[in-house]
């Protein structure tokens, strides 16, 4: 079950809007605009546990049949580098379990299916 976030509140992922103007519309079922919307908003769902809305936005040809996100994984920040066309490059900044910080750099890709941006797969660019 996802966290609760009061819709005031900033939002998770760092665009610096509130909650309610940013992130949470589309985490109730609003279609995300861009792909750089939709990755906002796949991190805000990974930041406050919302695994429906991650497998929701996936491509069915791509997503993990299960994904748990209560690993004790603590999401500290995001950074969009460059969003064009149907691409969008960022770097997570993640507390692991054991306490390690983890800076996750990837290149997504995202599609439309049935007039609906959804994320297809990403790799890690050179840096």
């Amino acid at each position: 079950m996802p966290l609760a976030y009061p819709p005031f509140k900033s939002c998770p992922c760092g665009s610096g809007r509130s909650y309610g103007h940013c992130c949470g519309p589309l985490h109730a079922g609003q279609a995300a605009a861009t792909p750089e919307a939709l990755m906002r908003s796949r991190y805000a769902a990974y930041a406050l546990g919302d695994s429906a809305y991650v497998q929701r936005t996936w491509h069915p040809d791509t997503r993990p049949a299960a994904l748990d996100l209560r690993d004790g994984t603590r999401y500290l920040g995001l950074r969009v580098h460059g969003a064009q066309g149907d691409e969008v490059t960022f770097t997570a900044q993640l507390r692991l379990p054991d306490g390690e910080r983890y800076a996750l750099r990837e290149r997504s890709r995202f599609t439309q299916l049935g007039g609906a941006w959804v994320y297809v797969d990403g790799d890690t660019p050179d840096v």
